[in-house]
């Protein structure tokens, strides 16, 4: 990687980082589909005019169908279900559950898309599945009033966005990239128009609630997305998934100097597992095999 890219990433784990503190504040008055409305209506706003092409609005067209999935799966899915998390769950908490995506990526590749596996890789599945029950081990109560929903609706979004980057490696892959990145994003908004209206909320929202919603539509959707697909297109797939590790640590810095989260010696640890659990899984860690004579 350059410096640039370099840069390029920090500020893209920095940006979604912060996504986690938006919705944090942002979801209390707007509700998590109406916020996710306002996530990629606003977004979709912004990236559109990458379409302005006949041969993009083509593929747009000929495409429309799996966009929508895509968008389904990618985008309106897993934001809403980590919008519900953030009621209830720290940012910083919910970044680490979320920060388990390769793992689940890799799982279902292995089970429903003939993604092979190696060994080393199971053992960093076995891991990031401790780590993350380290984390919450202790807040898994189903009762009323309790985490257990919220952390399963965090772990949900993981496994829409494992599904999601499974799907269009092996069915989207042909597609530029502002075709799949404005196409699938004017899809969510679509999605999302009838419920997000329907679930809007009747009490005025406040000027700080609308901040962090427009800050999560503008910095940690569509300049993130721009950030992030660059990134693919100048530094490659492998050093750009390097985001993954570092957008917790963001999130839990954000989180402390913001809204005054706690960080526990059990998150902590709980994050160190997760993380090299997922590095030895996505294979940025790897282990020597012991030759056999």
């Amino acid at each position: 990687m350059t410096p640039a890219d370099s840069l390029r990433l920090i500020l893209l784990s920095s940006l979604w980082g912060m996504s986690f503190i938006f919705m944090r504040v942002a979801v209390p008055e707007f509700g998590p589909v109406p916020l996710i409305l306002v996530r990629m209506g606003v977004g979709a706003l912004l990236l559109i005019p990458l379409l302005l092409s006949l041969r993009y609005l083509k593929l747009v067209w000929e495409n429309k169908g799996a966009l929508l999935l895509l968008g389904l799966i990618n985008h309106v899915l897993p934001f809403v279900l980590l919008a519900l998390a953030t009621v209830r769950l720290e940012a910083g908490f919910t970044s680490l559950i979320n920060a388990t995506t390769p793992i689940l990526t890799a799982l279902l590749g292995a089970l429903f898309f003939t993604t092979p596996v190696q060994r080393q890789q199971y053992l960093g599945l076995a891991l990031a599945f401790v780590g993350v029950y380290v984390l919450s081990a202790n807040r898994l109560d189903f009762t009323l009033g309790g985490d257990g929903w919220f952390i399963v609706s965090a772990l949900g979004a993981t496994f829409c966005y494992g599904v999601a980057s499974n799907y269009s490696k092996t069915y989207m892959s042909h597609l530029p990239v502002p075709v799949l990145a404005a196409g699938s994003t004017a899809m969510s908004a679509l999605i999302l128009l009838i419920p997000g209206l329907l679930l809007w909320p009747s009490e005025p929202i406040s000027g700080l609630a609308w901040a962090n919603g427009l800050g999560l539509a503008v910095f940690s959707t569509t300049v993130a997305f721009l950030l992030y697909f660059g990134l693919i297109s100048s530094a490659g797939a492998t050093a750009t998934s390097t985001v993954t590790f570092l957008v917790p640590i963001s999130a839990l810095l954000w989180g402390y100097l913001l809204l005054e989260e706690r960080l526990s010696l059990q998150m902590l640890v709980g994050m160190a597992i997760t993380l090299v659990g997922t590095a030895i899984a996505t294979r940025m860690i790897r282990l020597r095999q012991r030759n056999v004579a």
